[in-house]
């Protein structure tokens, strides 16, 4: 059997050799049907891409002004979606804000007078790559900030977003959920994908020891801040697909564009979008089943 021989297109290969070509051409179709069908996906996200450019003109014609806050836990999904939003915009038109750690002139300061002055001037749509959120997610977790400057920061923040909604600004609220097996997945990729290490810092290293604490933080935030007048949408992002093209109908459901001759489906997938407060109800309930949170 060893010295056995197989003839394929002409050439003689033992039944080893024949096995390993033929799991080196099974492992490639795999990875050619991986690759098509990320094709496919980026492809179907372009009618949507093309109704935020006509959702940007229409900001840019009224002199509307827009915030978008993406947040969540490290690796769920919020660059690549902002990626892929922003992918054909007027780059004139929009920022994406993604802030480092404070200097110790801006500690001293108000704590929203960093963001403000990143705020959006008529016509621009300006995206936040996490935002004031972090006072009550990051912040708390690591010490970052102290007990009362977090209560302060939960007490006024509403009222700041009230405020800011009400003089004409649009502002959007999205929080990615993802599970715990799927962030872990991603960070053991970005451990040994040498194009995705630099994404790995040293909270993501400590993400899955305090997934607890962070479940506990955003269930406060959730609980607190999602209000009528700046609600919270909550996007599942495991499949990060469909996370983006969900999160791209909530932000086109937000401004009165006109859309008329659009035959585009705009009803966000109730599996993957779910608001703030069903989100917190869905928590209090596995709370009452498991003892604990969980998602």
């Amino acid at each position: 059997m060893e010295n056995q021989l197989i003839e394929i297109d002409g050439q003689q290969l033992t039944v080893e050799e024949f096995i390993e070509k033929y799991k080196a051409a099974k492992k490639l179709s795999k990875a050619a049907k991986k690759a098509l069908l990320r094709r496919r996906q980026e492809q179907s996200l372009k009618p949507y891409q093309a109704e935020l450019i006509k959702m940007q003109q229409f900001m840019d014609n009224t002199g509307k002004r827009m915030i978008i806050l993406f947040e969540g836990r490290d690796a769920s999904g919020k660059g690549g979606t902002i990626r892929r939003v922003t992918r054909y915009m007027n780059e004139k038109h929009y920022r994406v804000v993604a802030l480092g750690k404070p200097t110790n002139e801006q500690r001293s300061q108000w704590f929203f007078q960093r963001y403000v002055t990143q705020f959006p001037r008529g016509g621009e749509v300006v995206l936040f790559d996490r935002s004031w959120y972090n006072r009550a997610m990051v912040e708390p977790i690591f010490g970052f900030c102290t007990s009362e400057e977090y209560k302060n920061f939960m007490r006024g923040v509403s009222g700041f977003e009230k405020d800011l909604v009400r003089q004409g600004t649009i502002l959007v609220k999205l929080y990615f959920s993802v599970t715990k097996e799927e962030q872990e997945r991603r960070f053991e990729r970005r451990k040994t994908d040498p194009l995705r290490q630099w994404k790995l810092s040293e909270v993501d290293v400590q993400a899955q020891e305090r997934w607890d604490d962070f479940t506990t933080q955003k269930y406060e935030m959730l609980k607190k801040t999602h209000t009528t007048h700046a609600p919270w949408t909550v996007i599942r992002s495991n499949d990060k697909y469909l996370a983006r093209l969900n999160a791209m109908k909530v932000i086109l459901n937000a401004v009165p564009y006109d859309r008329s001759e659009s035959k585009l489906d705009f009803v966000p997938d109730p599996a993957i979008v779910i608001s703030g407060a069903r989100e917190v109800e869905i928590m209090e309930a596995e709370r009452l089943r498991k003892g604990k949170f969980s998602s």
